[in-house]
C-alpha cells in the first residue's frame, strides 16, 4: 500500500482556505479540536478557554459553543428558505462568572442569584446592608446592592417562587442586561447585582469570582 500525504497548505493552499471560508461564510474553527490544543492556543494568547464554561441554568451564553450551534442552525434555514444573509463578526465585552455564594456570617450560606456582569474586584467582600431606598438595598462595602425575588418579579413580568428555580432557569443574558441598565441608569454598569428571597441582616461574607473581558462574537444580519 502506498500512502499518500497531500499538503493543502503549500502552493497558497492556506489563502484559497480563507478565500472560500469568507466566500461561503463557512465557520472555520481556529484550533485543531482537542482539548491540549485549545488549551495550548489559549494559553499563549493570554485568552480564557471560554469554550469549555456550561452553566448549570444551561442558558447560552455569549460567544459560547451553543451560541454559534444556534446562528448556524438559522443560516441554514435562511439559506433553504432562500433568503440573503451576512455573517459579520462583533466586539463587544463578555462576561463569564466561576464562583459565587452569599454566606450569613462566615459559615451559613443563603440563598442568591448574582445578576450577568456583576463584578468583584477583590473576589470577597464582608460587611451588612446598611440602608434601603426605592426598593434597592446598599451594602456598605464595594458598591454592592440587593434586591428581593418579589421585585425582581414586577420589575420583568416574572413568576420565580424562589431563587433557585432563578438560578436554573434565568433570564436571557439580553433581558437582565435591559433590567440592569434600568435598574442602574446606566448601560456600563458592572455593580454586583444580588438577587434574594428576603434581604438579610447582620453580617455577610460575599465571595463573587468573575471575568470580563474583550471577545468578538458572530452576528448574522438578513440582506
Amino acid at each position: 500500500m502506498e500512502f499518500i500525504a497531500v499538503d493543502y497548505r503549500s502552493g497558497g493552499g492556506t489563502q484559497d482556505q480563507s478565500r472560500v471560508t469568507k466566500e461561503e461564510q463557512l465557520y472555520r474553527q481556529d484550533y485543531c479540536g482537542c482539548i491540549f490544543g485549545l488549551t495550548m492556543q489559549r494559553e499563549q494568547q493570554e485568552r480564557l478557554m471560554d469554550e469549555m464554561f456550561s452553566p448549570i441554568s444551561g442558558a447560552t451564553l455569549p460567544a459560547s459553543i451553543e451560541e454559534r450551534l444556534e446562528l448556524y442552525t438559522r443560516r441554514n434555514e435562511l439559506e433553504d428558505a432562500g433568503i440573503d444573509y451576512k455573517i459579520i463578526k462583533q466586539k463587544f465585552l463578555n462576561y463569564r462568572a466561576f464562583n459565587f455564594r452569599v454566606l450569613k456570617g462566615k459559615t451559613t450560606p443563603l440563598d442568591a442569584y448574582a445578576l450577568s456582569y456583576s463584578t468583584l474586584p477583590r473576589k470577597r467582600a464582608q460587611g451588612r446592608v446598611e440602608y434601603s431606598l426605592h426598593n434597592i438595598h446598599y451594602f456598605n462595602r464595594e458598591e454592592i446592592l440587593f434586591i428581593t425575588l418579589d421585585y425582581f418579579n414586577d420589575a420583568n413580568n416574572t413568576e420565580y417562587k424562589s431563587i433557585k428555580e432563578l438560578i436554573y432557569n434565568p433570564l436571557s443574558i439580553e433581558d437582565e442586561l435591559a433590567f440592569r441598565a434600568k435598574l442602574t441608569h446606566s448601560n456600563y454598569d458592572l455593580t454586583p447585582i444580588i438577587v434574594m428571597q428576603d434581604i438579610p441582616k447582620g453580617k455577610l461574607t460575599i465571595t463573587l469570582d468573575a471575568k470580563t473581558y474583550e471577545d468578538v462574537r458572530e452576528k448574522l444580519i438578513i440582506i
